[in-house]
């Protein structure tokens, strides 16, 4: 921790002088001092989950429950001919009366209030 960088990014930040001897530091301290114990204990769950879930791959592997680890092809999916479904054109033709009948109204509006 370099409490003058610090120091200086919280007055870039704040515009408020703090002195490196700042008891602010002490929580910056010991926030830093949790963290880092926070972060080793769960580097070791992480680490013995995986060993575990390693040792159960490799029994069922044993016992023929999973396949070796081997790349898989990628499913390729079947081609379409048609350009739309069936779903698909009902509702293009939906949207397409709808379009028509709002220009329709537009264009009704703006001929009545011109002719006022």
């Amino acid at each position: 921790m370099d409490r003058h960088k610090l120091r200086s990014h919280v007055f870039d930040k704040t515009g408020i002088k703090v002195d490196v001897d700042d008891p602010i530091f002490a929580l910056v301290a010991l926030n830093e001092a949790v963290l880092a114990e926070t972060v080793e204990r769960q580097l070791v769950l992480l680490d013995a989950a995986t060993q575990a879930l390693a040792a159960q791959a490799a029994q069922a592997r044993a016992a023929g429950g999973l396949p070796a680890a081997a790349p898989q092809p990628a499913p390729q999916a079947p081609l379409s001919t048609a350009w739309f479904s069936p779903r698909e054109w009902r509702l293009l033709g939906a949207a397409a009366i709808v379009s028509v009948a709002s220009a329709l109204l537009v264009l009704g509006g703006a001929a009545l209030l011109y002719t006022l």
